[in-house]
């Protein structure tokens, strides 16, 4: 069971706490080993938006594999205000990471991170009007501007209020992969999910930002099975429509043919094996290709539209 405990604060933001908990009670709910805990200082802790929150007072035993998130507070623009951090917690946050565990931030939270400690020497972000003070205030941290989140060394910080769900959902796909990630936003409806300061997305991310079921129902599918092969009929029957009806809704909503959204996805996999020091060959060959011939066709072809089947 992997632990996700939320450390709360006086004047909680709740969207900077609600998101990230959704995203994994959301993975929860499809069979991830996922546990919430709530803890602070009292058991009562007034948020933000006058929602007063009930959190216990005694941490649970924590492995490498469990998280600690700090949602931001009501900041009013400054971190002079940040409420008190009790020792004992800052303390909690070090041993943590020290053991080899994760620590998170949203919004303000950051703040916390840094009495800390744990910026230090470390890239970070955090809420745009917060930003210059979250400089000066911690001046051996490298405050990132204009990205939603940033990790380094499993310290993770994003910029505030919705960008926690962007967070979560990075961590679920860095743990699971990018089709759990893509089925979680799926559930929640945030379907365009962002991305932090990497250049691109992943194509499962990418081309869900539309609300068409039949769709989604089918990029799970080849989300799960792109290595294989997925003949056109074979999708069209999971949702009960025509292969040219599928054909049809699927390039309305993502742009692709499902066969181009699976060549998609298996280059994409390629060029991360590759970059891990495989083979062009094994490369191929691990994402469904019978030899490197055919990745170099699909580079050339990349624009071109393709149709008929997914295999």
């Amino acid at each position: 069971m992997t632990h996700v405990v939320f450390l709360l604060l006086p004047g909680v933001h709740l969207l900077d706490l609600a998101g990230p908990a959704q995203v994994f009670s959301t993975a929860a709910e499809y069979g991830q080993p996922y546990r919430l805990g709530y803890v602070a200082a009292r058991e009562e802790v007034p948020s933000a938006q006058g929602l007063p929150l009930i959190a216990g007072t005694t941490w649970p035993e924590l492995g490498p594999r469990d998280l600690i998130v700090v949602p931001g507070w009501q900041a009013a623009g400054s971190l002079r205000s940040a409420p008190a951090v009790d020792r004992g917690e800052l303390e909690r946050l070090r041993t943590h990471h020290a053991a080899g565990g994760t620590v998170a931030s949203v919004c303000a939270g950051a703040d916390v991170l840094g009495r800390a400690g744990l910026l230090d020497g470390r890239r970070c972000t955090t809420h745009h009007a917060l930003q210059e003070e979250l400089a000066a205030r911690h001046p051996r941290a490298t405050v990132v501007k204009d990205t939603l989140f940033t990790t380094d060394d499993r310290v993770v910080t994003a910029a505030g209020i919705a960008s926690g769900i962007d967070l979560a959902l990075h961590l679920l796909a860095e743990r699971h992969g990018p089709a759990l990630a893509a089925r979680v936003a799926r559930g929640m409806v945030v379907f365009a999910r962002r991305n932090g300061d990497e250049p691109q997305a992943s194509a499962m991310l990418r081309h869900r930002a539309h609300l068409d079921d039949t769709v989604h129902r089918v990029q799970d599918l080849i989300d799960e099975r792109f290595a294989e092969p997925l003949p056109l009929a074979r999708l069209a029957a999971v949702t009960g429509v025509s292969e040219r009806t599928l054909t049809r809704l699927f390039a309305r909503a993502t742009g692709l043919t499902p066969l181009r959204y699976q060549q998609t996805l298996r280059l994409e996999h390629a060029r991360r094996l590759t970059e891990r020091g495989s083979t062009v060959q094994a490369a191929a060959r691990e994402v469904g290709f019978d030899d490197a011939r055919m990745l170099r066709r699909l580079r050339a072809r990349a624009q071109r539209p393709t149709a008929d089947t997914a295999g």
